[in-house]
């Protein structure tokens, strides 16, 4: 009987092939959603930093929507994720400095840039280890809410071999009307597993922050189970 895993997140079709290719069942949803909020956006800095996909869209659709604070594309960007960095790339920011974790990048900011200015792009339910390290280092740090994070439970009514998850607010939605039931979960990283661990200790994190590394580390786990 093959196995079946479920995705707290919906995936990209080459992600979906991914999955299906290698004989794995999947169901797929989004455990939570994103809602943008209005923000006002402060020049007078030295660096943006910005820790996920979510806040890099709300930079560059506030700048879209105000053309003459184009001077931001100037400003360099100290962010977290590959997937991140990429993006701002793409869209045309200069990157400062990329992290794989949010603690990483407070690190290097203290250690190598503790004297300039920064501004923090985040969502509602940002963690508190890049604001609570910059502060120890009296590194000047201004903070903008620019977008919210909403769950979405949903009941599944029969249980998985895996459920990958791609954020501590993902595990909350998921955990709200289902458990794991013998479940593994497979987590993107450490603070995603810092929040299954309340519900499960059959975890596995992936090798690398990213969504295909979630898929790879499933495949081989239950393939070969």
């Amino acid at each position: 009987m093959s196995k079946t895993i479920l995705s707290t997140k919906t995936l990209k079709p080459h992600q979906k092939e991914l999955v299906l290719n290698s004989g794995l069942g999947l169901v797929s949803y989004d455990a939570i959603a994103i809602q943008f909020i209005p923000f006002t956006l402060d020049l007078n800095t030295d660096y943006f930093i910005i820790t996920s996909k979510n806040s890099a869209k709300a930079l560059l659709n506030y700048l879209n929507l105000n053309p003459h604070k184009k001077a931001a594309f100037s400003i360099p960007i100290c962010c977290v994720g590959t997937k991140t960095s990429g993006y701002l790339t793409d869209n045309g920011f200069t990157i400062a400095r990329m992290a794989h974790y949010g603690k990483e990048l407070a690190t290097y900011i203290t250690t190598n840039l503790k004297d300039k200015r920064f501004t923090f792009l985040a969502g509602n339910l940002r963690r508190n280890e890049i604001p609570e390290l910059l502060a120890e280092a009296n590194v000047s740090l201004k903070e903008i809410i620019c977008y919210h994070t909403i769950a979405q439970p949903k009941l599944f009514e029969r249980n998985f071999d895996g459920i990958l998850l791609f954020s501590p607010s993902g595990v909350d939605s998921f955990t709200t009307k289902n458990s794991f039931d013998g479940a593994v979960a497979f987590c993107i990283g450490n603070t995603t597993a810092t929040e299954a661990k309340k519900y499960t200790d059959k975890i596995i994190i992936a090798n690398k922050p990213t969504v295909e590394n979630v898929l790879v580390q499933a495949i081989k786990t239950l393939n070969y189970a």
